[in-house]
């Protein structure tokens, strides 16, 4: 059943605590970031939450005005879930989280890594050279696919087919955390299959590294 526990304390921390503070709640936030999401996506990209208590979370970021159902204008299936102009307030907070916890310790394994939270990383870490020519990426990652941009020494993400690509990808979160903290790994996830790529490897390699002619020696770690 989904907490009405509360700090209690008038403050504006323990107040938003009492809206976010519960478990797997600002995860929910995190994945909604991108894209509205199905509640079997969102159970998908959660695996360690149970349906019962992802369902509990859902009905409270709702009842607080978080996020909201709607159905898909082009469907008449399930509804998806969504952040509201509130709930997306969260995003900064969220990122900032994010890279905070960049240096706490890793969770033993088994661990699961979402399309949304490399995605994510991608988006904020990955610093092209400006002065580089664009590129586009069609990114097949676990299933769903996306649209990265790579223009002006910024990466944009958008989920949904680009109407033409510079490249294609096809691989699964994990591998793509793993090639963001270590990109020499990229010929050997190559050639085991674990990355499947349609074009130039170089613009590949030149979104993995961020830069234009040559790998840096130290990345921020993404495992």
């Amino acid at each position: 059943m989904p907490t009405s526990r509360s700090y209690r304390d008038s403050c504006g921390m323990a107040r938003a605590l009492d809206v976010v503070g519960e478990r797997w709640a600002l995860l929910v936030v995190r994945e909604l970031l991108l894209m509205p999401q199905r509640f079997s996506e969102l159970r998908h990209a959660l695996p360690n939450a149970s349906s019962n208590l992802l369902a509990d979370r859902l009905r409270e970021l709702e009842h607080h005005g978080v996020i909201r159902r709607r159905k898909l204008a082009s469907t008449a299936g399930p509804q998806v879930y969504e952040l509201t102009e509130w709930g997306r307030k969260l995003e900064p907070i969220v990122l900032a989280l994010s890279d905070w916890g960049i240096d706490a310790p890793h969770p033993p394994e088994p661990t699961s890594l979402s399309a949304t939270s490399v995605l994510i990383f991608l988006r904020g870490h990955v610093r092209p050279d400006p002065a580089a020519p664009p590129i586009v990426c069609r990114l097949d990652l676990d299933g769903s696919v996306w649209t990265v941009c790579v223009d002006s020494g910024q990466v944009q993400v958008r989920s949904g087919e680009p109407a033409t690509a510079d490249i294609s990808l096809r691989t699964d979160p994990k591998t793509l955390g793993g090639l963001l903290a270590d990109p020499a790994s990229l010929d050997a996830a190559l050639a085991e299959g674990n990355v499947a790529l349609v074009g130039d490897l170089l613009n590949l390699k030149r979104l993995l590294y961020g830069v234009a002619d040559s790998p840096p020696r130290h990345r921020t770690s993404q495992e």
